[in-house]
């Protein structure tokens, strides 16, 4: 199976850092939301209102989208992406790996999620936006280094590839969905 040559990452992942890192930094300078209905005051509460809906919509997203794969009589959502990595011949031990992983990832974005709700709600804005604008990155990092260590520790014969070929594989998977009949 060929895929695809990929675009470079490397104006995505500048996005992806910088974005939100501008958005930590406008909400600290503000610190808080007045009370009053002032233009500023509105313009505030919306500024803080979309990058709470962003971080919550993005992590409910993946978690669904993760978890629903999850279901009796489907292909967790990582087990696609090994078999779309190498094909219809993939040992049972990575398939019951990648099930597990897809099951980590679920709980990774659920406790993602759930902490940002919990920030917002009872901690203050600037904390709330530390967590969401500056950590998120680094831990989804973290989670994927995580993950990698486990693998390399726990499969008698891992899989490693690139980013470049796992960002590939992700692209084309987002384009081509895997039935979960042909997997099984």
């Amino acid at each position: 199976m060929t895929l695809t040559r990929a675009r470079s990452p490397y104006g995505a992942i500048l996005l992806i850092v910088l974005v939100p890192l501008l958005f930590h930094l406008a909400i600290v300078a503000s610190r808080h939301i007045p009370v009053a209905f002032t233009a500023e005051g509105l313009f505030k509460l919306s500024f803080v209102t979309a990058a709470a809906l962003m971080h919550w919509v993005l992590y409910a997203t993946l978690l669904t989208t993760f978890a629903l794969t999850l279901r009796r009589g489907h292909t967790p959502l990582i087990t696609a992406m090994a078999y779309k990595l190498h094909g219809p011949d993939i040992p049972t031990e990575l398939i019951v790996y990648t099930r597990r992983v897809t099951i980590a990832w679920s709980c990774f974005f659920a406790a993602q999620l759930s902490t940002s709700v919990l920030l917002f709600c009872f901690a203050p804005l600037t904390a709330w936006s530390f967590f969401v604008n500056v950590l998120d990155i680094p831990l989804v990092v973290a989670m994927y280094a995580a993950e990698y260590a486990v693998r390399i520790r726990v499969l008698r014969d891992p899989p490693r590839h690139s980013f470049t070929t796992i960002f590939e594989m992700v692209s084309d998977c987002a384009k081509h969905r895997v039935p979960a009949s042909s997997l099984d």
